[in-house]
């Protein structure tokens, strides 16, 4: 569903962000993406949904260059990032609308999938609210919903469980499992490594940019929790 073949991008500083980046990720995985700040995890992110140009090699999604058809690419993809950046003169509701409209929800569709995502993240009563007034983890789950409200085939979010209460987390969890169930493919940035290795089927971890080590979580991980390992390899490296 994602294939990153050697990806590598350099700022104009002249810093080497991510540096011949190989990873793929197929339908139904479920892919925690590991790293430690400043690592390359946020600039990969935003060259896979086609926020960042790059420098060397390429990302297909489904198929398709983000490169060459990033238009194709994005109709099938949703984008979470860390701070939410939305709409803040809409209500809540005309940016879900506005969303559903721009991928072709039909008004019956939109209406349910709406209903069902704000009640599930409990603000179904701040809908016709501004954004203005919302808190960041308010925004952060209207921002969750809209990316939702497609079913996407390709979820990619950059540290999403910042900002979000307990109950959010494990409701964004759940939504995250019913999506992969379905056959979608989900790539997301955490530092939350416990979370990682209890949701997560396949790992990658990086370092300055270079892939240290990915595959299937428990492959990984061998005997060791996720963590462990991953301050072993940061250290070693």
């Amino acid at each position: 569903m994602i294939k990153i073949t050697n990806l590598s991008k350099t700022y104009r500083n002249g810093k080497k962000a991510v540096d011949n980046l190989c990873i793929e990720i197929e339908n139904g995985d479920m892919y925690g993406f590991i790293g430690h700040n400043g690592a390359g995890k946020t600039t990969t992110i935003k060259c896979i949904t086609g926020i960042l140009d790059f420098s060397e090699g390429d990302i297909l999604i489904d198929g398709k260059s983000i490169k060459k058809e990033p238009l194709e690419c994005k109709k099938i993809m949703a984008y979470i990032p860390d701070n939410p950046d939305i709409y803040e003169s809409m209500t809540g509701i005309q940016y879900l609308n506005f969303i559903s409209d721009i991928f072709n929800i039909s008004k019956d569709i939109r209406q349910d999938r709406i209903k069902k995502y704000s009640n599930g993240f409990e603000i179904s009563k701040n809908l016709g609210d501004l954004i203005s007034s919302y808190s960041h983890g308010m925004k952060q789950k209207l921002a969750i919903i809209a990316a939702l409200i497609h079913e996407p085939k390709i979820l990619i979010l950059d540290e999403p469980f910042t900002g979000l209460d307990p109950k959010a987390i494990h409701t964004l969890k759940e939504y995250m499992k019913e999506l992969c169930e379905k056959g979608a493919a989900i790539f997301f940035s955490t530092h939350v490594l416990e979370v990682a290795e209890k949701l997560c089927n396949k790992v990658a971890i990086i370092k300055a940019g270079k892939l240290i080590k990915c595959g299937k979580t428990k492959e990984v991980t061998g005997d060791e929790s996720l963590e462990n390992l991953f301050l072993e390899l940061v250290d070693n490296e």
